[in-house]
């Protein structure tokens, strides 16, 4: 009986003893596991939030330096703006590199997943190509007043992918490049004159010396209108209820509009002093006779 004890107690203590040691080994492996974790994902926030004070830093570097050397203020949001793409692609890949993803398969995966991205969106690249040759050729710079694409605007800023611009009532627009480098742009402020044009209709019968006369009287009391070119008067069209007359003046870029519309005011306050009559629109009816 003592002999039959003896030898039974040991198996059955094996087995317990086996089993607690797996679970000994497997507990040890999740801690170890937990604490290898635990150490990647401390040590890729730290990386992340190093990075994004790194790239804050080297962001402002670039721009004082671009700003130092006065390089066009279209070309620093281009480049800032590439710079920040850039630095944070690597972030990313140093981030996640350290949470235990192999980075050159990854880097191989970004590769073909860029192939599949480019084709999905080749208006993007065709929009970044714009933006290169926007800033190669310069058709327009920040703080220009251009109109493009059924819009016009101030030019704020020159991104990667779009030209922003602000309207005259205070509208963000956002233009791809890609358009605004393949279509029409006009640009109102690269030229420092403009001309300013009028037609303004006159009764019939009035005397066209006398209104000539008084355009031009009020033409040479502005100053802001230049006497290079000079001022161009003429008459433009019989109309059908009107003489038209031409006004043609050249002034800064910068006093357009406040020329357009002080001239309007003046010339409707000087006519009616003069005398000079503006027409309506008039329909002759005649009745036949029976």
């Amino acid at each position: 009986m003592l002999v039959l004890l003896q030898t039974a107690i040991p198996a059955d203590g094996t087995v317990v003893e086996e089993g607690f040691s797996k679970l000994q080994v497997f507990l040890q492996q999740l801690i170890d596991w937990g604490v290898a974790a635990g150490g990647n994902i401390i040590g890729a926030i730290l990386i992340f939030v190093i990075g994004r004070f790194l790239i804050s830093l080297i962001k402002k570097m670039v721009s004082k330096l671009l700003e130092k050397r006065h390089v066009d203020a279209g070309i620093q949001s281009f480049v800032k703006s590439l710079v920040n793409i850039l630095l944070t692609i690597l972030l990313i890949i140093a981030v996640i590199g350290k949470l235990g993803v192999e980075t050159t398969s990854f880097a191989a995966l970004l590769a073909s997943a860029g192939v599949a991205i480019g084709m999905a969106l080749s208006g993007n690249l065709q929009n970044f190509a714009g933006g290169l040759i926007i800033l190669l050729f310069r058709p327009y710079k920040v703080g220009d007043w251009i109109e493009s694409q059924g819009v016009s605007g101030t030019v704020r800023e020159i991104q990667i992918f779009h030209t922003i611009l602000t309207t005259a009532d205070n509208k963000v627009i956002y233009i791809p490049n890609g358009a605004l480098s393949s279509g029409t742009v006009t640009n109102y402020s690269r030229e420092d004159t403009r001309r300013v044009d009028w037609v303004i209709g006159v009764e019939y019968g009035e005397n066209y010396d006398k209104v000539e006369e008084t355009v031009r009287r009020i033409i040479a009391e502005d100053k802001r209108i230049l006497a290079d070119p000079a001022p161009f008067v003429a008459l433009h069209a019989l109309d059908a209820s009107s003489v038209n007359v031409v006004i043609r003046v050249w002034v800064k870029s910068g006093d357009y509009w406040g020329v357009y519309f002080d001239m309007n005011k003046t010339i409707y306050s000087v006519f009616n002093k003069e005398g000079i009559g503006f027409p309506f629109p008039q329909l002759t009816v005649h009745q036949a006779k029976d």
